[in-house]
């Protein structure tokens, strides 16, 4: 499972960072899916290697702009690419009267391929393809917000030649009919179903990834059994008390405690601040601070999420910086 963050800013762009976008593939496949769409998302794909037909579906978190208002130009470049694939955009009330609006207003609106909205507020949200499992659970924000469980689904069909040896089903036509999904009977009346003689799929891999929240600790239920948290941390503690709750964002501590709770083993920090810098030179505004600050609450593997930089959770559950 890839991550590629497409921007990783808070509220606005900076110099150094885009605002909020994530593409999600699995592994090195060209097929990919998106989280969120900020303003210059379509620009900061150029810079990477996915491209918009190959586009499965677009998951928007919630309505502010900073996540969603690079939605109209990122379509109808999609349209100029040459999609003709139908697209279905997943998202909360809102974002479907936002892009249609967008599109109706810029003569837009008779794209070459179908555009749907699904709803994922909707209590019974569910998306199923065969990569994933998505499911969308409540946080907390000014505006209804949701952080989404991608559940990789995972199959094989390679037999197992052990076991067909120990069953003795003979090597040819038997073999190719278990491969295909059928059950077979055998000359002593044994009845052979495909489960019983394929391989095991490879381990299947689970990643949430979440809006905008100042209540981390409502993603325990959806951590369950979880190998990665995407979280926004947007100001360190002492800022945030500083500040106050009126913005509803989480601290880098707020989300190290939920994490290190749920016991999830990796965790990448994202939605950063503008007042925060790459820099190492500015010391109490360099972004390494926020990531100081998640070390003394949380003991897994925490990383933080760069323009451009991907991240790949592999089958053993390590994440590695690709």
């Amino acid at each position: 499972m890839k991550l590629t963050f497409l921007g990783t800013s808070a509220g606005m762009p900076t110099i150094e960072r885009n605002v909020t976008a994530l593409a999600l593939a699995i592994d090195d496949s060209k097929n990919w899916y998106l989280i969120d769409c900020g303003e210059g998302s379509q620009h900061q794909l150029l810079r990477c290697r996915y491209t918009l037909c190959n586009l499965r579906a677009i998951f928007i978190t919630h309505v502010h702009g900073d996540h969603m208002f690079g939605l109209p130009g990122l379509l109808t470049s999609a349209s100029m690419q040459g999609r003709t694939d139908s697209l279905t955009i997943y998202a909360p009330k809102g974002v479907e009267e936002f892009v249609t609006t967008a599109l109706r207003c810029a003569d837009a609106h008779n794209l070459p391929f179908s555009l749907q909205f699904v709803r994922s507020d909707d209590p019974e949200f569910i998306f199923e393809d065969q990569n994933f499992t998505v499911t969308a659970h409540a946080l907390s924000h000014r505006v209804p917000c949701f952080a989404y469980r991608f559940s990789e689904q995972t199959y094989c069909t390679k037999l197992n030649t052990d076991r067909l040896k120990e069953l003795k089903v003979p090597r040819g036509e038997l073999w190719g009919l278990l491969q295909k999904g059928d059950t077979i009977i055998l000359e002593d009346g044994q009845k052979i179903s495909p489960e019983q003689v394929m391989q095991s799929p490879p381990v299947s891999r689970t990643a949430v990834i979440a809006g905008d929240n100042d209540q981390p600790e409502l993603l325990l239920g959806a951590l369950k059994d979880a190998d990665l948290l995407v979280h926004e941390a947007t100001v360190t503690q002492e800022i945030l008390d500083k500040a106050g709750s009126v913005w509803m964002h989480s601290s880098a501590k707020m989300v190290a405690e939920a994490a290190q709770k749920a016991q999830v083993p990796n965790v990448i920090l994202t939605h950063f601040s503008g007042r925060y810098s790459l820099s190492k030179q500015v010391k109490e505004t360099c972004v390494e601070v926020l990531k100081t600050e998640a070390r003394q609450f949380y003991h897994g593997q925490i990383e933080l999420a760069q323009d451009l930089k991907s991240w790949e959770l592999s089958r053993s559950k390590i994440l590695i910086r690709s």
